[in-house]
């Protein structure tokens, strides 16, 4: 994740890290510290904006609303994902295109795909209000702003609960030469050719190399 992005993320949201595409860190693992979750068979992600960081006079983030500005006035992350959510869902600017990673288990994140920014909101949760941005699931495969395709009905995402069973049977190594680097998530069936996300059985752990070798065919 990190070498892919070129940098240590730090901090869960990244608005255009780097002046390129915006990226953000999820998890729906129980006891995550924000209440992500994923709709429509993974079409559609609901992610929980992030709280006021510790400094001097703030000992319980969880007790305060979520900011939307830093102290000095500028744009906190929420506030900058907000803005350019409300930008799209109110005045049809260009969605903003989102980099999205999972966290599965401890140390271990995977790329989840590119996604649009397309709304968010506020809402008030345990007396505090937290922002909620809704971000949905493009066909892009790479970092190429390629046209999105809206005339699929996608199930590409893979649900977490998926990606832990098939890390856990592959035991953290590609399938095809046990390699435990730069691994991804691949389609047995091919994806584009009906391929489902859904059952273990039809996704496995491939290494950069031999995913690439694959590409879409069936073997």
């Amino acid at each position: 994740m990190c070498r892919r992005e070129g940098c240590n993320l730090q901090r869960g949201m990244n608005f255009r890290l780097g002046g390129r595409m915006s990226v953000v860190l999820m998890s729906v693992r129980q006891g995550a510290p924000y209440a992500d979750r994923v709709e429509d068979a993974g079409r559609t992600l609901i992610y929980e904006g992030h709280d006021e960081p510790r400094r001097a006079g703030v000992t319980d983030p969880k007790a305060l609303d979520q900011p939307m500005h830093t102290p000095n006035g500028t744009l906190t992350q929420n506030g900058r994902f907000y803005q350019a959510a409300q930008g799209h869902a109110q005045n049809g600017s260009e969605a903003e295109l989102v980099r999205v990673y999972e966290k599965i288990k401890g140390g271990i994140w995977v790329y989840n795909g590119v996604f649009r920014l397309v709304d968010a909101f506020q809402m008030t949760d345990n007396d505090r209000k937290v922002f909620k941005f809704k971000l949905e699931l493009t066909d892009i495969e790479d970092d190429a702003a390629a046209p999105l395709r809206t005339d699929l009905v996608h199930n590409r995402m893979i649900p977490s609960w998926v990606k832990v069973e098939v890390w856990r049977r592959d035991k953290g190594r590609c399938v095809e030469c046990g390699s435990p680097d730069n691994l991804h998530y691949d389609h047995d069936l091919p994806f584009s050719k009906g391929g489902t996300s859904l059952l273990p059985g039809n996704v496995r752990l491939l290494c950069a190399r031999h995913n690439l070798e694959k590409g879409a065919k069936i073997r």
